[in-house]
């Protein structure tokens, strides 16, 4: 098993790897030496890549749809990431497995295909069911139809990617047929199963998708039309006005002249097909413009072509949004226990004369002076003397 893969690559580290080219061009410097744009892949994404040394000893070593070894620096740049090219070498076929190089749906194709037979299986139309087992019986236009994907880049761009895209219809048809009155549910599984049969041919898949010169010339509704029209020739007493419906759903399942379809819906079943089948690829096209880029550090995407706007990166816009946490408060501290200053001892009471009220000096009395009271026996006879000396 190869390592590492497109989806685990990290900025700013050396890699040594092998991947597939998908597109190589040749491009001149300002000095006029060559360098090469790429895309390499492998099942798990596709990167941009550049050389810009030594181009000159590996230029004609190798070409598109060739497996390689190479030794470089992935880094982003203006938002984008670039895998610059120090070495490259071709290698062999022998040398890698090629189901390590291209994407493939999670699921099993396998399991895929026996989910559809069962839903042929439960078809109650008789003449649809016919026509259908016939088609998936025949082993080539099975293989096929298990492994090719559902469109070159826009949606489904991967292998098993066509059987993934209509077993998802064919869910979408269920809950639309319980919603609205009027709906033939056989009718509009079998458009769902037989819309998109024609990429069977119109796509190469043995290595990069691209298309085939029955898809560059005819499309694959009209080599759809053709694949079942064939078949229909083997299914005896297929109702010609049942064909003629059946036919609509392809041609039209495009919705509209300007995207492709001959005709524009006309039936509530071919309408509904048209909008559903719409609505899986927009769902699937944005899921897989989302996931590219992932190591970009932004709420948006870039301009994603198919779906002619930017995409919002949503759970990382919401994690940006959040405000940041608030520290958790700091425990309260208990309260410092506050020690009461002593009391100051308590003044002796004055005593109260017997009638109640204090006793206020007269006005033509002299108030004694503020002399200390004498506490001792000398202190007294002191003081009496002292007293005799001024009445003298």
């Amino acid at each position: 098993m190869k390592s590492p893969y497109i989806g685990s690559l990290t900025p700013n580290e050396v890699v040594t790897g092998q991947f597939l080219v998908l597109s190589k061009e040749i491009r001149q410097k300002r000095t006029g030496e060559p360098y090469l744009t790429l895309h390499l892949s492998d099942r798990t994404g596709e990167m941009e890549a550049k050389m810009w040394d030594n181009v000159t000893e590996v230029i004609d070593t190798f070409d598109r749809d060739d497996f390689v070894k190479v030794k470089g620096l992935l880094q982003l740049y203006q938002n984008r990431t670039q895998f610059t090219v120090h070495k490259l070498r071709r290698l062999e076929d022998h040398e890698v497995d090629a189901t390590d190089y291209f994407p493939c749906s999670e699921r099993d194709p396998e399991e895929m295909f026996a989910e559809l037979r069962s839903i042929i299986a439960g078809f109650g139309n008789p003449h649809l069911r016919a026509l259908l087992e016939a088609l998936f019986s025949e082993t080539q236009l099975a293989q096929r139809y298990k492994i090719a994907p559902a469109a070159k880049s826009i949606h489904h761009a991967c292998r098993g990617g066509l059987l993934e895209h209509v077993l998802s219809l064919c869910a979408l048809c269920r809950l639309a047929a319980s919603h609205y009155k009027n709906i033939d549910l056989d009718l509009l599984l079998a458009g769902a199963i037989l819309h998109d049969i024609g990429k069977v041919e119109e796509l190469s898949y043995a290595r990069s998708f691209g298309y085939s010169a029955d898809g560059q010339l005819l499309g694959h509704i009209v080599i759809g039309l053709r694949i079942v029209g064939a078949k229909l020739e083997q299914v005896p007493g297929f109702p010609p006005k049942l064909r003629t419906l059946l036919e609509h759903m392809i041609v039209s399942h495009h919705g509209e002249l300007e995207f492709g379809s001959p005709k524009v819906p006309i039936f509530y079943e071919a309408l509904l097909l048209h909008h559903l089948d719409n609505l899986d690829s927009k769902m699937d096209a944005m899921r897989s413009a989302l996931s590219r880029d992932r190591l970009l550090d932004s709420e948006f995407t870039g301009w994603v072509a198919p779906l002619e706007r930017i995409l919002l990166r949503k759970d990382r816009y919401l994690q940006e949004a959040q405000p940041s946490a608030k520290p958790a408060p700091a425990p309260l501290k208990p309260p410092e226990t506050v020690i009461p200053p002593p009391l100051a001892q308590p003044v002796p009471a004055q005593p109260v004369p017997p009638s109640g009220r204090e006793e206020r000096p007269r006005a033509n009395e002299k108030r004694p002076e503020n002399k200390p009271v004498p506490t001792t026996l000398f202190g007294e006879k002191l003081q009496a003397v002292l007293g005799l000396e001024k009445q003298a």
